[in-house]
């Protein structure tokens, strides 16, 4: 999949999935530590999610880390909300505001 980092276009990929994971590699094969702990977070839970290989094109990080206002990778959305990187998931995963914030989501 190629893309043009662009704003829109950002916009368009959280606005078309619930969970989007800015990640370094792939949730098969993480190319950081960080990367890792949130794909094994998103994976714990039971809900489709889309992740994109920021590494696939240098324009990446610098656009993505631009339109979000969020200074590292990787990152994740939930309903188009900027929750944090992994740090952030993992707390909120160990305190269930995590899953709290999916099912409240998917049953709007």
């Amino acid at each position: 999949m190629s893309f043009n980092w662009t704003p829109d276009e950002l916009q368009e990929i959280v606005a078309n999935n619930p969970i989007v994971l800015f990640m370094k590699g792939t949730p098969e094969q993480p190319r950081c530590g960080f990367s890792n702990r949130a794909a094994t977070v998103l994976g714990q839970l039971e809900e489709k999610w889309a992740s994109i290989d920021v590494l696939s094109d240098p324009r990446a990080i610098p656009s993505i880390c631009a339109w979000s206002d969020f200074p590292t990778m990787p990152q994740i959305f939930i309903n188009g909300e900027l929750i944090g990187g992994s740090d952030i998931a993992l707390e909120m995963y160990e305190s269930g505001e995590l899953q709290k914030m999916i099912s409240e989501s998917s049953s709007e």
